[in-house]
């Protein structure tokens, strides 16, 4: 694999011909241009919406929105404990994909019908939103498909600042497929994760070791302690002109090279015996294998596939991620008691793995379905995928949100021995114009 060098030690040709003068050294500055495209003034501007409770549960520590995210975003550009307090954004969009998509109780979930400039320019206006009520340490990940990721690549580049991306992640989606005509199998999507500024929350993440890969990576005994380690290298990519540049034990770095530490701690860590010297006299360091934390996650992520047996326990709602997927990005880019926010909340998986992480949230989705899938597994948890034949129930009013009767048929128990539900701290809000349809909604399909 090609290591590369500061460019000011290029001492070859041009590679360009047209005058540097012309072209920015700072940053990339392209966009998209497109019909129907707002200034982001006029999308700073966005009017909020009129907001009613409609249920409070234990406490209003954690929110829960239903209407359009745009001018409910708006509206917590005006609230002072949101704005510039957000330190995730975790959203799985539509992928116009052109469809409209059904529940497993084949109930219209939400429409995916936007397409082209209307799309992009769909998710431009809440990504500017967004990056407002985003603190300056937060980050923000976009879940998206192929047939997108690279146009919102470019609006991402556009509103964040290209400076401020910091990966595109693979991940599986699935188990491979052998029905695909004419290409290789779809097993992938992907996720654009920016900063807002150069110092994010990171927190890193890793993955166990498995017995296989200790026996291959960590191949060495230390036959005085028994301890695993492996030999890596004590010198770098790169020259240098201080003191890990200068000779060491009468040792030069390699050509084009440097040693990784200075003299002096190359001798403190051959006094501790961490240094390995060949029979040749080649010194490599010992990396132990009980100092490691395990494997750092990379950027193709290949054990968070969705649902793929009857036994795995979901909502079944259509666009749900796995809980592992989430945990792996709220931990790594959120502190305890932090504010995450999901503005297209769909099942609600966000919302569930912040609260079990000990987060504050903030949820919003269009779909009444949604919202009812949402409070389903705050109160019942998760089922087995099998598990969706069973007779419906149904509730008259709204007032059913009481959680004061849920407890009855909840899954976990208090310290008394009562049952109660497993997420209640949050408030449930609606926008005034479409509370009446939730009402409506609410009394015809089973929620509880």
């Amino acid at each position: 694999m090609a290591t590369g060098i500061q460019k000011t030690r290029w001492n070859g040709d041009a590679l360009i011909d047209e005058p540097l003068e012309d072209f920015s050294m700072v940053a990339l500055e392209a966009a998209l241009c497109y019909r129907g495209k707002m200034s982001v003034r006029d999308v700073l501007a966005t009017p909020p919406v009129e907001i009613a409770e409609v249920w409070q549960g234990d406490t209003d520590r954690n929110r829960l929105y239903f209407g359009d995210n745009l001018a409910i975003l708006a509206g917590l550009l005006e609230d002072p404990d949101v704005c510039g307090a957000v330190k995730l954004v975790y959203i799985d969009p539509p992928f116009s994909t052109d469809k409209v998509y059904k529940s497993r109780q084949q109930v219209e979930a939400y429409s995916d019908t936007l397409v082209g400039a209307h799309y992009i320019e769909f998710l431009r206006r809440r990504l500017i939103l967004l990056r407002e009520l985003m603190a300056e340490d937060g980050s923000i990940y976009i879940h998206l498909d192929q047939n997108m990721v690279f146009h919102i690549k470019v609006i991402m580049d556009e509103v964040f600042g290209s400076e401020n991306f910091r990966n595109l992640i693979t991940r599986q989606k699935c188990n491979p497929k052998n029905y695909t005509r004419r290409t290789y199998g779809n097993i992938s999507d992907h996720i654009l994760y920016y900063a807002k500024s150069g110092s994010p929350i990171w927190n890193r993440a890793y993955v166990p070791w498995t017995e296989a890969q200790i026996a291959e990576e960590y191949s060495y005994i230390e036959p005085d302690t028994g301890r695993r380690f492996k030999k890596v290298p004590i010198h770098a990519p790169g020259i240098r002109k201080g003191a890990t540049g200068q000779p060491w034990r009468g040792m030069e770095p390699p050509p084009g090279k440097h040693w990784q530490y200075p003299p002096d701690t190359l001798d403190e860590l051959d006094a501790r015996g961490e240094i390995y010297w060949s029979p040749t006299g080649n010194p490599r360091r010992k990396v132990y294998l009980d100092q490691s934390k395990g494997i750092p996650v990379q950027d193709i992520w290949l054990d968070v596939k969705d649902a793929h047996n009857q036994m795995i326990k979901i909502t079944g709602y259509p666009t749900e991620k796995p809980r592992k997927l989430l945990s792996r990005i709220i931990e790594a880019s959120s502190g305890e008691g932090d504010l995450v926010l999901d503005c297209f909340a769909g099942s609600g998986t966000t919302l569930e793995v912040a609260s079990r992480l000990g987060r504050r949230w903030i949820g919003i989705d269009s779909s009444s379905e949604a919202i009812a899938t949402i409070l389903r597994r705050f109160v019942h948890g998760l089922e087995p995928m099998g598990d969706f034949v069973n007779e419906k129930k149904t509730i008259d009013d709204l007032p059913l949100f009481d959680f004061a009767d849920i407890p009855e048929i909840s899954t976990e128990s208090d310290n008394n021995g009562k049952r109660k539900c497993l997420i209640d701290d949050f408030a449930l809000y609606s926008v005034v114009s479409h509370y009446d349809q939730l009402r409506e909604f609410f009394s015809s399909v089973d929620v509880l």
